[in-house]
């Protein structure tokens, strides 16, 4: 057989090519002509649904309806996702399971959580008046509207802006009983949506009188009560039936602000506000003119009852732990339990009254609204806990639940896990100079530097290099040489040293998180510090120490077993070495007590959002926060002002008639020195400690000559008085806190918690 030549291949590939190439231009041709007459086809059969003028205006319009609308419904089922998942858990309507009677730590009741709305009473024995003043003044529109009133709202807001009481709220019963049900007092753009989109999810699945039953019994009425029923027994001293209008009236003016127009707490504002309630009931046409002039002639009297101190938002947190441990089955299947707390009423009061006076008398001028404290033992039993400036107001509890940035109060944990490495001692020399991570500049608190000095005074004037450059040292220690590799490494032992010294918030890795840039609680940087002041032992919070059932059998007790050294005595000791240089020569000496070694850190985030003092002595640890829910700026509030100042005031009678407990490590021989602290804004000086970051020789010759001074002349003036004239600060006329030299300003203590790119 003879072979094709290769000049015959050739010849018959070039045929095929070209078959190929007319086959393809034919195809595309008679597709083409296909196409074009078939769409000639769709075009005029589609001319038929062709308008002009005013249809083709509203067939647009109709079509751009239908697109926003689409739109719109996706948007809204993407922001109802997050309140409908509130719901998704079973039994949500259900009242608590578990009835808790709450002791302190001396065995007194001091209060109650869990089963303690009395729902007893049925929507039909509510007395009319009652439900006519609520209704009158919360929700005139209760059973016309569909959740939320646009009506209504728009009608207080007109109410409101006429300056005539200001009475009428916007939200609708149904909005206030979601929040009450499955939201908090946050005030957030958020927290608003979710409410609409629950208060509809109510409507649909309760009739109108199962949610004004549910807002009468669960609405917090002041007092620690809840619902009217309770409170009408509480205030009044009678059955809900039998209160009389002007008592309706004033219990009606409670639902909204019940602290503020609490009876006994200020009887003429709750008066007042009676008074608004019973002409919104004549306005909504509830009752006549002449119906409420007896009321008005007689206005409502409360039963006389002492001030009692009210834990509620410790006992709130008690009973989340009391929850979490029923849930874990450690308590069986009891139900109605007795639970002796660690709860030190003396110093709750202490910590309430703190809170209240320091906001009252320096919340206007340091633009500061909130506040938030846990005292605690230091093997982490909670004695205190105040969770906001008014619980109710707001019930969300700030020493627990939010996250706020800690500052400089953040470094502790810097220098445990620096010593901890063995690379770093306090007399370590490190050096306060410009540092970069990557393009990260950290700044200190006066922009400025300070050089070479030993690390203890680094921790006292809190400087906001030297954390950064330890999170280098600590991951080249390791022998990574790459810088940035080496900062990430650092920062992860620096996350192992909190998470180990008992620090649960998430703490994810920043470059700026070893000068406090992450997130954090009140209540876990009582639990770290208490590690100092636990001898280096782990000292997470907890309230329960005992919890009985309903037959006063033990079923559960908080053993004494020791907890796990997290770190060394001697790593424990160098930091309370270093943290009592703050507190008697650094940031911190408003938090000074006389005859205690006191240890702590101040802090005070960027823009002054947050302010902070955490210290302990040797017998408590306590933690201050102060700022703002919606974190807005503070007038250039530090930790060293109302954090130090509250801390003070909470911790200076809590340690009267105690004995005296040196911090471990430490000799509780050394006293702190005489403190001349003018007035509040004017920077302490501790006349007798070293020289090192305070004043000159020079200056503190010119102090102790115009002390001298003064004394003489005070002599002088006496003796010719023909009497020996007493000290003041010995007689205790005068505090040292009160005293000032002439010639000197008030001058803000500088505090290194500040940080930033510039």
């Amino acid at each position: 057989m003879r072979l094709p030549s290769l000049t015959s291949i050739k010849t018959r590939i070039s045929r095929a090519a070209l078959g190929f190439d007319a086959w393809v231009n034919a195809s595309m041709f008679e597709g083409g002509r296909s196409s074009g007459e078939a769409y000639e086809r769709f075009r005029e059969r589609m001319a038929v649904f062709s308008f002009r003028g005013w249809k083709r205006f509203a067939l647009d319009l109709t079509s751009e309806a239908a697109t926003i609308g689409t739109a719109g419904a996706l948007l809204v089922l993407f922001l109802a996702q997050s309140a409908f998942n509130l719901t998704s858990e079973q039994g949500w309507l259900k009242e608590q399971d578990l009835a808790v009677t709450f002791l302190d730590r001396y065995g007194t009741e001091v209060g109650r959580r869990g089963i303690k709305h009395d729902d007893s009473l049925k929507l039909d024995d509510f007395p009319e008046l009652m439900i006519k003043a609520l209704l009158s003044t919360e929700d005139r529109r209760f059973y016309e509207h569909w959740g939320i009133d646009p009506i209504g709202t728009a009608r207080a807001l007109v109410s409101n802006s006429s300056g005539k009481g200001g009475t009428q709220g916007g939200s609708t019963l149904t909005q206030q009983l979601a929040k009450n049900l499955f939201l908090s007092n946050e005030r957030s753009i958020e927290r608003k949506i979710n409410e609409a989109f629950l208060a509809f999810w109510l409507e649909n699945h309760l009739s109108k009188n199962e949610i004004l039953k549910l807002y009468l019994d669960r609405a917090y009425m002041g007092g620690g009560t809840f619902g009217a029923v309770a409170a009408a027994d509480y205030y009044f001293g009678k059955r809900l039936q039998d209160v009389t209008l002007a008592e309706a009236a004033m219990l009606a003016g409670l639902f909204k602000a019940p602290t503020k127009y609490s009876p006994n707490v200020n009887l003429p504002a709750a008066r007042g506000r009676a008074v608004d309630v019973l002409h919104n009931m004549v306005e909504a046409g509830f009752v006549t003119e002449g119906q409420i002039q007896t009321a008005l002639r007689n206005p409502a009297t409360p039963v006389v009852r002492a001030k009692d101190v009210t834990a509620d938002y410790y006992l709130d947190w008690a009973f989340t732990e009391v929850k979490r441990l029923a849930d874990a089955g450690k308590l069986r299947n009891d139900r109605v339990l007795t639970v002796k707390t660690a709860l030190d009423i003396r110093i709750q009061k202490s910590a309430d009254q703190a809170v209240e006076n320091v906001l009252r008398r320096f919340g206007d001028s340091y633009n500061v609204d909130e506040a938030g404290v846990v005292i605690a033992d230091p093997d982490g039993g909670v004695r205190a806990m105040v969770g906001g400036a008014d619980y109710g107001e707001s019930q969300f509890n700030r020493a627990v639940d939010a996250l706020r940035q800690p500052g400089s109060s953040f470094k502790p944990y810097v220098y445990a896990a620096a010593l901890s490495s063995g690379l770093f001692k306090p007399d370590t020399i490190v050096t306060d100079s410009p540092v970069c991570v990557g393009n990260w500049c950290p700044q200190n608190y006066g922009r400025s530097y300070s050089g070479r000095q030993p690390m203890w005074l680094a921790v006292a004037k809190s400087i906001n290099t030297i954390p950064i450059k330890i999170s280098i040292a600590l991951g080249k220690g390791l022998g990574i040489t790459n810088e940035w590799k080496a900062a990430k490494a650092g920062r992860d032992k620096i996350t192992e040293t909190a998470k180990a010294m008992g620090v649960l918030s998430p703490l994810p890795d920043t470059v700026s998180m070893p000068i406090g840039a992450d997130d954090i609680t009140v209540l876990d940087q009582a639990s770290g510090f208490a590690v100092f002041a636990n001898g280096g032992r782990y000292a997470r919070a907890f309230a329960a120490t005992e919890i009985r059932n309903s037959s006063g059998e033990v079923i559960y007790r908080r053993t004494d077993d020791p907890a796990p050294q997290v770190l060394s005595t001697k790593v424990t000791a160098d930091m309370n070495f270093m943290l009592n240089k703050v507190v008697e020569e650094g940031t911190a000496r408003k938090a000074q007590i006389e005859g205690w070694k006191v240890a702590g850190k101040t802090g005070t985030t960027n823009n002054y959002r947050d302010a902070w003092f955490v210290g302990y002595t040797g017998a408590l640890v306590g933690a201050v926060w102060f700022g703002n829910d919606d974190h807005s700026t503070t007038n250039k509030m530090t930790g060293g002002s109302l954090p130090a100042m509250t801390w003070h005031e909470i911790m200076e009678p809590a340690h009267q008639g105690i004995e005296v407990k040196p911090l471990p490590g430490l000799s509780d021989k050394t006293k702190p020195g005489p403190v001349a602290q003018a007035v509040p804004g004017l920077a302490p000086v501790n006349l007798t400690a070293s020289a090192a970051g305070k004043l000159s020789k020079r200056s503190f010759e010119v102090m102790s000559s115009l002390n001298g001074l003064f004394r003489s002349v005070d002599s002088g003036a006496a003796a010719k008085a023909g009497q020996a004239k007493p000290d003041p600060l010995k007689s205790g006329a005068v505090r040292p806190d009160q005293v000032r030299p002439p010639g000197l300003v008030p001058v803000e203590l500088a505090e290194g918690g500040r940080f930033g790119t510039r």
